[in-house]
């Protein structure tokens, strides 16, 4: 009995490890049970923001520290099988503990948390040779875990902040486009291909963050100014009007760049690992986005557009 449960202890071990490094070190590959627990907390947020949408803005932070305390209860958790077999026996207790009540699962808990906290309270101390070279281990787990979780969210800020900044910036384009009834690629050859050009990396970039850190797709922005899902929409159709026939070769030219980092994004959107619409263009893969993250009709900017246009050609007159 005692192996079975030391192999169960080892097997969740085992398990929350390769997740941690499949999900910081290999994203791409990305850890099954942290995009399973990804998933879950952002179903239940959807259900909530249903009745209160402003609940959604908590999904991402939420969705990061499900993961984190994940992985450390499967390190807690495992150890403490692997503690479990050999207490009281394999312990040393300090002075004033009763043996004869110190060898149940809660106790072995104890040791573990104690250990991978690396509190080291010394009430209970490994007495065994391998016992004493386990527990070490256990500490030096733990401290590389919050090491690398620390690490993991502070990287993860700068990246929603590129897509916060790309999304303010389309917004605005959007609406200078609308305020004065001209369009970005008929501004000038030169002015045009610069912002084309900048939007796309500023695309590149985004979708890298999202194989990087898949995490940040949960993060959620009710503020559809400060929103990707609002505004790719408008960076789809830009790039559509100024890659046409027509212009000038750079002009094209950095709108067919722009065409193609965002049909990456769109790939890596409808991914498995996401909406799971490997076979959709990228106008769907947008739409569904858009709808995972309860926003409505993206698409009314171009009737805002359309409106203001009217209503400044009826004012002229």
């Amino acid at each position: 009995m005692g192996t079975l449960v030391s192999l169960l202890g080892i097997a969740l071990i085992a398990a929350g490890l390769r997740d941690v490094f499949q999900q910081l070190f290999r994203p791409s590959g990305g850890g099954v049970l942290s995009r399973s627990v990804m998933r879950l907390v952002w179903r239940g947020f959807r259900r909530i923001a249903a009745h209160r949408a402003v609940a959604l803005e908590f999904a991402g932070p939420f969705t990061l520290l499900s993961v984190i305390a994940t992985w450390s209860s499967l390190m807690w958790v495992g150890w403490a099988l692997l503690y479990l077999p050999h207490l009281p026996e394999g312990f040393v207790l300090q002075t004033g503990l009763d043996s004869s009540s110190q060898g149940g699962f809660l106790d072995a808990l104890y040791v573990s948390l104690v250990t991978l906290t690396t509190l080291g309270y010394g009430d209970i101390v490994p007495a065994g040779s391998a016992l004493r070279m386990l527990a070490p281990l256990e500490g030096l787990v733990g401290f590389a875990l919050l090491t690398a979780a620390l690490s993991w969210v502070l990287s993860i800020y700068p990246a929603l902040s590129r897509r916060r900044s790309l999304a303010r910036e389309a917004t605005l384009l959007r609406e200078s486009e609308a305020e004065v009834n001209a369009a970005v690629e008929r501004v000038g050859a030169e002015e045009a291909a610069r912002v084309l050009g900048e939007l796309a990396a500023r695309v590149v970039a985004v979708e890298g963050d999202l194989v990087q850190f898949p995490v940040t797709y949960y993060f959620h922005n009710t503020q559809g100014r400060f929103s990707l899902p609002s505004v790719m929409p408008y960076l789809v159709h830009l790039s559509k009007r100024a890659g046409s026939e027509g212009f000038q070769p750079r002009v094209r030219l950095k709108a067919i760049m722009l065409r193609g980092a965002i049909s990456d994004l769109s790939e890596r959107l409808g991914s498995k690992a996401f909406l799971d619409l490997p076979q959709a263009s990228a106008e769907e893969v947008f739409k569904a986005y858009a709808r995972d993250h309860l926003h409505g009709d993206e698409l009314g900017w171009e009737r805002r557009k359309e409106q203001r246009s009217s209503t400044k050609g009826i004012s002229h007159l």
